[in-house]
């Protein structure tokens, strides 16, 4: 009976499980690390982004993504859209070809491989006769042009892939056409491009390296016309009339010539060089009214740039790092209108202009913003906004883009079918140059809302008037710098490493590399203020320890004038000032405590005075006297330590075994075996009691405030609880004086507890839990009636997190109640540790709190609350990514961000009621469909008028949609024939 019992007790914790977690790698937000190929559908209005890992991802209006993963580990090199379908082609640098297709499935689109191709060509032939350098789409939707590095193009119908080796154009019939003057001058090369004539899809002008380019009939299968260009042939672009043919060449020119008639002459009939004869530092890649490249290289070395001239507007646009690929989005329904937007895609962002729009001003970007603008150091995630604060933090970042432009997003594509966000969230993100970014992240699209910059309260070396990239007022080139990419720091000191936003009452804290702590309140006018700051000694006058590392930051003694936002209003300053490593804020109680690798303090910010000092230094510990330490000499001391490891094993051993060389040498190779195994390996794979004198035993790694009970069963009280990387728990009791006196009287602190862990294990986390077991409500969350009150009646409990274990106390005695030991056979080590709450998929009143617990090797677990029980353990991060799982960051309902890459997030979640992931749906166009599709398309349609023009007949029907019917009355359909006739 009772094996029936637990059986099913069993049986309901499955299910339970069930209703509350369901792990989900749900979106990417960001910017694509790598981007390798553009491409855009002006029919579907989406844009295609392939990287040099593989991947495939399409963008349209904000929410509608997709994203697709070749198998083959190689670069995607050019990405093409079929005109007029939902289907797309991308060609990989391993010279594979891939169809992909956007299938609807349950009302939703999803991005799906239908099919992959790879040139063979004649047996024997060398690899370059089938290496694709070009490719067409041809606008029937039917056929593929590949030209290749042999010279050669090859014709494909799709979506088979089936090769059309009869139509097949050959470098021999090309120099066949070609005047014998002109081949005997040059070998013709690779085919550099391919376009088709915009009035006549039966023309295409092929594109030799060497400059040649030559007409060709695809329905005579001959060539009607050459142009014999001289120089290295970089792009060509044929006019939407059909009437000019535009070249650009290595040598920073582009050139036009007619077509039609008899063939040109040697000398083209206009040739412009915008920027004098030079040697190009990048190949002009299009020719519309823009142009990327033609900077001489000896002058401008180091630009990224894309000219547009429109009328007598000539500007340079300099980018922020190498152009990738750009394209020009026209107005009106078949995109033939005049430009509207220039999209560009440079490796490090996308950047949109808006061309109607007078100076030309950025778009402002809804996704693939680039978060790596200035590098990533830390992330700070907080769930439910509230409305007041949220548009507070809109309204002061709208005041900072009043230089983007007014109008709307121009890409437009698909629909975006997710559901509202239930919740408003935010995630703030540190970076390098000492800024906090503020991001939408409610939703698909990770939006940009706000950016606060530290660097104003102090000194360094940046001159704000020193821009090396903006032109000076008349230059030529007329330079204008756009995007936001800026990788370089003027000062590494400024860098955001803890952050730390009250959402109840707008007080933001944050933390960077050099010991300071600022204090911030959100102010809707600019203000002019002088920030003073509070040295705090941590060695607490200490002899014999001498800071080895990078001094303060000197904060600016005269007034600062802060705009509208978040403004400083208190700083503190650690002494030494190495990095902080732990940062809380109790926005109720005013206070603010902060940790470094020396000790840690706690600040009144009311009052702006500091409560508490407490040295954790260990004597022997001298490392930290050396700031942060290179790659270079971590590497120097863990190969220290591992040949003495060595060195003593060999001494012992020749005492036991003097005479034994055999077995010497095989107990040394194991132990280099051992040795080089927990150097290389990514874990650890032994758990062992660390000794106090290991380095940075000291150092802060977790901060707690706390109302509970630590003196007796009967009297609460605040209290500060910090867990040090030796395996120390220390615990402050508070005394704050009553509201009406408590900017007069100061907060006393005072040592009530201190607890050492038997293996010394770095303590990672520190929860209260009241007695219901529930962990403590976050400052001020009761006061606005968003949690219940804490049960003070029941006796509270400590859970402490290490990287080894979990382990439950009860207060106020602190006697140990449970444990739970996460793994000491594989080497699992907690790396990051949340609470959440776990909302039932079923029943709307249930839910859960649960620890969120990341490891070492990349796996996710939730821990029972307040059992400590293993719930769940699902795989989420390779273990080899290291700055991955440094990075992530859990939200208050079981969702988690980390860095797949410097520019981009991955977004999980845990539970089966928050979820965050693209739900979107594209539909073909009109002209889009099957061949047989389009052969029945006119029944049942009222023919209004039909015309026949190069070959084509156009339908117009009663919705005066116009139908391409290509050469299809040669397939025998009567109504071809009637029409015809």
């Amino acid at each position: 009976m009772k094996r029936f019992r637990r059986h099913g007790q069993e049986s309901q914790r499955d299910r339970l499980k069930q209703e509350l977690f369901q792990f989900n790698k749900a979106i990417e937000h960001g910017f694509p690390h790598q981007p390798s190929a553009l491409g855009y559908s002006p029919s579907l209005q989406l844009l295609a982004i392939g990287t040099r890992s593989g991947a495939i991802k399409l963008y349209g209006a904000p929410g509608v993504e997709f994203m697709g993963l070749h198998d083959e580990n190689a670069a995607v090199t050019q990405v093409h859209f079929m005109p007029h379908q939902v289907e797309l082609v991308t060609l990989l640098d391993d010279n594979s070809l891939h169809m992909w297709t956007l299938r609807g499935h349950k009302g939703l689109s999803e991005l799906l491989e239908i099919g992959r191709f790879t040139l063979t060509g004649p047996p024997g032939a060398p690899p370059s006769v089938t290496r694709v350098t070009a490719v067409l789409a041809h606008t029937s939707g039917e056929l593929l042009l590949l030209g290749t590095e042999g010279g050669h193009v090859f014709i494909v119908e799709v979506p088979g892939f089936r090769e059309l080796e009869e139509r097949n154009i050959s470098l021999d019939q090309v120099a066949a056409s070609v005047p014998d003057d002109y081949i005997g001058r040059r070998n013709l090369e690779h085919v550099e491009a391919l376009q088709e004539n915009p009035i006549n899809p039966n023309q295409v002008v092929i594109g030799y390296g060497r400059g040649l380019m030559v007409i060709w009939d695809l329905e005579k299968r001959c060539a009607i016309q050459h142009i014999p260009a001289t120089q290295q042939l970089e792009s060509v672009w044929w006019t939407e009339d059909g009437s000019y043919i535009l070249s650009s060449h290595s040598d920073g020119s582009y050139c036009r010539w007619m077509v039609g008639g008899e063939d040109v002459n040697d000398e083209e009939e206009k040739s412009d060089i915008p920027y004098g004869h030079f040697p190009c530092k990048l190949p002009s890649v299009k020719v519309v009214l823009a142009f990327s490249g033609g900077m001489p290289r000896a002058s401008y070395g180091d630009r990224h740039c894309i000219t547009v001239i429109h009328s007598k507007t000539h500007v340079a646009l300099d980018f922020t790092s190498r152009i990738i690929d750009f394209f020009v989005i026209r107005d009106g329904l078949q995109h033939t209108g005049d430009p509207s937007a220039l999209v560009v895609l440079v490796e490090e962002e996308l950047v949109v202009i808006d061309l109607q729009t007078d100076c030309w001003p950025v778009i402002q970007t809804p996704y693939l913003v680039p978060l790596h603008s200035s590098a990533i150091t830390c992330s700070h995630h907080v769930s439910a906004i509230p409305l007041k604060l949220w548009e507070r933090v809109i309204a002061a970042g709208e005041l900072q883009n009043t230089h983007y432009s007014k109008k709307p997003w121009p890409i437009t594509g698909g629909q975006n079918l997710a559901p509202d966000p239930p919740q408003r969230d935010l995630l703030l993100t540190g970076h390098e140059d000492g800024t906090v970014h503020f991001w939408d992240a409610s939703g698909v699209c990770l939006y940009p809302l706000y950016k606060l910059s530290t660097a104003g309260v102090f000194h360094t070396d940046a001159d704000p008037n020193d821009n090396m990239n903006q032109g000076a007022e008349g230059e030529w080139p007329p330079f204008r710098k756009v995007g936001c990419f800026d990788p370089y720091s003027d000062d590494p000191r400024l860098g955001i490493q803890k952050i730390h936003l009250c959402k109840y009452s707008g007080y933001l804290t944050v933390a960077g590399t050099a010991g300071q702590i600022l204090v911030l309140e959100l102010n809707d006018e600019a203000a002019e203020q002088t920030v003073e700051a509070k040295v705090v000694d941590l060695l607490q006058g200490q002899e014999g320890f001498r800071w080895k590392g990078h001094t303060r930051l000197d904060v600016r003694e005269e007034p600062v004038l802060f705009p509208p936002g978040f403004q400083p209003f208190a700083l503190v300053q650690c002494q030494p000032p190495a990095v902080v490593t732990a940062l809380t804020l109790h926005s109720e109680w005013k206070l603010v405590a902060f940790g470094t690798s020396h000790g840690f303090g706690l600040y009144d910010y009311q009052q702006k005075n500091t409560v508490l000092i407490k040295c954790t230094l260990n004597p022997s510990d001298q490392l930290a006297m050396e700031g942060p330490l290179s790659r270079v000499k971590s590497i120097k001391k863990s190969l220290r330590q591992s040949f003495r490891r060595i060195r003593r094993s060999r001494v012992s051993l020749r005492k036991h075994h003097v005479n034994n060389t055999a077995k010497l040498q095989e107990a040394n190779a194991r132990l280099e075996a051992e040795l080089a195994e927990m150097e290389l390996a990514p874990v650890q794979r032994k758990i062992e009691a660390r000794s106090s004198d290991d380095s940075f035993t000291g150092l802060v790694r977790t901060l707690y405030f706390a109302d509970t009970f630590l003196s007796d069963s009967s009297h609460n009280t605040p209290s500060l609880w910090a867990g040090t990387n030796g395996g120390c728990v220390f615990a402050y009791m508070l005394r704050l004086p009553p509201v009406e006196h408590r900017a007069d009287e100061p907060v006393t602190a005072q040592p009530a507890k201190e607890i050492q862990l038997m293996h010394r294990a770095p303590v990672v986390g520190i929860v209260v839990l009241d007695g219901h077991g529930a962990p403590l409500p976050e400052p001020l969350e009761v006061a606005h009636d968003l949690a219940r009150s804490p049960d003070m009646q029941g006796s509270h409990q400590l859970l402490v997190i290490s990287e080894e274990q979990f382990k439950v106390f009860t207060l106020p005695k602190v006697s140990a109640k449970m444990k739970l030991k996460l793994t000491a056979v594989d080497g699992s080590r907690v790396r990051r540790v949340g609470v959440a709450w776990f909302c039932s998929s079923r029943t709307e009143d249930y839910g859960e709190s649960g620890l969120v617990v990341l490891t070492n090797q990349g796996d996710v677990h939730v821990v029972s609350l307040p059992h400590v029980k293993m719930q769940v353990q699902y795989p989420c991060i390779r273990r080899e990514d290291v700055s991955g799982i440094a990075s992530c960051v859990f939200t208050k309902h079981g969702q988690g961000f980390y860095l797949i890459s410097p520019s981009e997030f991955e977004r999980f979640s845990l539970s089966t009621c928050y979820l965050v992931e693209p739900r979107c749906l594209v539909e073909a166009p009109l002209h889009s469909g099957s061949s047989s599709q389009r052969r029945s398309q006119p029944d049942g349609f009222k023919l209004l008028t039909v015309t026949h023009r190069l070959g084509f007949f156009f339908l117009e029907a009663e919705d005066h949609n116009v139908f391409r019917l290509f050469k299809m009355y040669r397939e025998g359909s009567d109504v071809f024939d009637s029409i015809k006739s």
